[in-house]
């Protein structure tokens, strides 16, 4: 018996082996010169990642209408050897794009999704969309997954040439703006086999960070209710009103806040208010966001909200029912996976702005008012030039927004890649964070982030100690004492519906200036825009329309 335990144990220590020599047969020296080819190989790619950002910039789609965009990233992809797998998780807009064999399997994201009203010719230092009232790339979600692309096409010739295991995967983050994706990832298997996952976000610095990152956890819920219409002047008493019903309901919440934690944000907008005012409203809606900073404070939220819906219902005569449009975790990120990041971080460097992109960066900021200061004091005056540090767990935060990534992160050893493709001081959510997203400030970020992630990628296919270490911190510290409990339930469905109307309406005048790569070498070309557009002295008052068309 102790015979054959001492030879199943020599057998595993054999196979362990195996898979360590298999993943770090490189010597120090080759992996070095191997991250010096990559950087290289990005550099000579910068044409094609520009056309990926100016591209996706001018589809402009929002979250679950993202059909242009996803079409456009998948065909590159399948071109280059991966194998798509599309709508998952009943989503239209999602997909997965795999390549290579064996493990690790890393996955990698990107968000892909838009803000309402928020179209914005790039370069001009002030307000002026390619379409009025359009959405657009107000977020900068359209730099993320080509920054990804251009990492992976050359991680891949490298892998393939020189034989190196592993799998990639790659997905992206449908409808972030509602957090309408990652959950249902999660809960429907999508990331059970994966062993780490990288993903990118905008920013306006080269960075990563671990730990709690301050952000909080959000629930999505949609309030419905259901009366009688009747004349509000001939018979208002034979009228049961559904706007009513969401009135009380916003005015029970809104005393509500004085009870709350000051970590707690919740905002709501009433999206379907009844037809004309001489007609009682029969239907009427409430959509709101819950946030907070743990799970069982969004869920007491979520429950109150259901309370005070119920209490309307009864106080109207109406029908309630809701529906959850989202969620997302507080995020939790993984410390040796950030570390061997920040490695590669200072080995790229923050990009070399020109004159023109300071120029156009603090002409934004005096056009917006931007602070003087961010969050951290530290000042605002044009493009960061200074490379952010390793950013640390937050020890103390009064909460603020969310991303569903978190979800993922808590189910996978996690990282965000922050890349500096934006503008410091802007407000988020914004035609002003349209501006450089399709501009040679963009387009330098992504390019260096796209090195710093194929550094890192290339060190987690041939350093297996970096994704150990990644799950030892992941199982012995973040998941020590909490437990991901998913806030939506297994019947709950992505809102896929949502946007539909807005896409519709605005789709067939946005095509007219749909990018094209083969006439014009930039955006900013096809759109006859001089970099930068500073506004003449004296303007108030600024055009609203495009000037050119394709």
């Amino acid at each position: 018996m102790k015979l054959k335990l001492l030879l199943r144990f020599v057998a595993s220590l054999l196979c362990m082996s195996q898979l360590v020599f298999s993943q770090t047969k490189l010597p120090a020296k080759k992996i070095d010169a191997l991250k010096k080819e990559l950087v290289g190989e990005i550099e000579k790619e910068k044409v094609f990642t520009q056309q990926m950002v100016d591209m996706v910039f001018s589809f402009g789609e929002l979250g679950f209408q993202e059909v242009e965009t996803s079409k456009y990233l998948t065909d590159i992809l399948k071109k280059n050897g991966f194998a798509v797998q599309e709508g998952i998780a009943g989503i239209p807009t999602s997909w997965m794009a795999t390549w290579g064999s064996g493990k690790p399997v890393i996955a990698i994201g990107s968000d892909i999704d838009c803000i309402p009203k928020a179209s914005q010719k790039p370069g001009v230092a002030w307000h002026d969309p390619i379409v009025e009232g359009a959405p657009g790339h107000g977020e900068g979600h359209n730099s993320g997954q080509p920054l990804n692309v251009t990492a992976v096409l050359a991680l891949k010739k490298i892998m393939e040439r020189e034989h190196i295991p592993g799998t990639i995967v790659m997905w992206p983050g449908v409808a972030e703006e509602q957090l309408g994706s990652k959950a249902y990832y999660v809960r429907d298997g999508f990331f059970k086999d994966i062993d780490a996952c990288i993903f990118t976000h905008v920013a306006s610095n080269l960075s990563v960070s671990y730990g709690d990152g301050g952000g909080n956890g959000m629930i999505s819920v949609k309030f419905n209710f259901t009366g009688e219409s009747a004349h509000s002047a001939g018979a208002p008493w034979r009228g049961r009103s559904a706007l009513d019903a969401v009135e009380l309901m916003d005015i029970a919440w809104n005393y509500h806040r004085e009870h709350m934690e000051p970590t707690q944000r919740s905002h709501y907008v009433v999206v379907d208010g009844g037809d004309q005012p001489n007609v009682v409203p029969s239907q009427a809606s409430v959509w709101y966001y819950f946030r907070e900073r743990t799970y069982p404070k969004i869920k007491q939220m979520y429950d109150d909200a259901i309370k005070m819906a119920h209490g309307a219902e009864l106080m109207t005569g109406t029908k309630m029912s809701y529906t959850v449009l989202g969620s997302a975790w507080p995020g939790h990120f993984n410390k040796p996976m950030a570390e061997a990041m920040y490695q590669n971080i200072k080995m790229v460097g923050m990009p070399e702005w020109s004159a023109d992109d300071q120029l156009l960066a603090r002409a934004v900021q005096k056009e917006i008012n931007s602070p003087k200061t961010d969050q951290r004091n530290r000042p605002i005056d044009g493009l960061d030039t200074k490379l952010d540090s390793l950013r640390e767990p937050e020890k103390v935060s009064m909460g603020g927004g969310s991303d569903d990534i978190a979800d993922i992160s808590w189910n996978v050893p996690t990282i965000v890649l922050r890349f500096p493709a934006n503008i410091p001081g802007l407000p988020g959510h914004n035609w002003a964070n349209a501006i450089s997203m399709a501009t040679p400030i963009a387009h330098k970020g992504v390019t260096a982030g796209a090195k710093a992630e194929a550094l890192t990628l290339l060190d987690m296919f041939v350093k297996p100690q970096i994704i150990d270490s990644a799950w030892a911190y992941f199982k012995n510290v973040q998941t020590k004492d909490t437990k991901y409990i998913a806030l939506i339930s297994p019947t709950d469905k992505p809102a896929i519906d949502l946007n539909k109307k807005i896409m519709a309406e605005f789709r067939p005048e946005m095509k007219k200036y749909y990018y094209n790569p083969g006439q014009y070498k930039t955006y900013l070309e096809q759109l006859g825009i001089k970099y930068p557009t500073l506004k003449p002295a004296g303007v108030t008052k600024t055009a609203t329309a495009a000037s050119t068309e394709n």
